[in-house]
């Protein structure tokens, strides 16, 4: 009986750390991508402060649509494609601002959402006014237009 006892323990282990090794490590997932959320508007405009403030560089590639594009208003102005701005931010990885962030949402429908993001930095002010579409269930970032005051 003590045997069987043991068996069904060892058994039970096994299966156990099977599911939690499956559990941890889709089939064909890339262990390099990371998947997040982004089902709700809220919380793709919550990703992109992140990625945008706080060196979240993790499911960027995940945030922007393919046609994403942004717009600096400086003195120069200047147009970053998608892929630019991707590579910053994976440069920029831990990387976190010093400044406060606030975000307020200027227009919202099913399928798009404008929202603006302000980041007050000591001395200047950047505002984002950003664009949100949804991509087949996904909310994704489509365009960005900054400036600064």
């Amino acid at each position: 009986m003590r045997t069987l006892a043991k068996t069904f323990a060892a058994a039970a282990l096994i299966a156990l750390s099977t599911f939690t090794m499956a559990a941890g490590k889709p089939e064909g997932a890339n262990p390099k991508k990371a998947v997040v959320n982004l089902s709700t508007a809220d919380l793709a405009i919550d990703h992109y402060v992140a990625v945008m403030t706080a060196g979240q560089s993790a499911g960027a590639e995940q945030l922007f649509t393919e046609d994403f594009s942004q717009k600096v208003q400086a003195s120069e102005d200047k147009t970053n494609s998608r892929s630019e701005v991707i590579s910053f931010l994976k440069k920029q990885k831990g990387e976190q601002l010093n400044c406060k962030t606030s975000s307020t949402i200027v227009q919202e429908s099913a399928d798009y959402m404008i929202a603006k993001v302000t980041m007050q930095f000591e001395g200047f002010t950047k505002t984002d006014l950003v664009t949100l579409v949804n991509d087949g269930g996904n909310w994704k970032v489509s365009q960005s237009i900054n400036s600064y005051n």
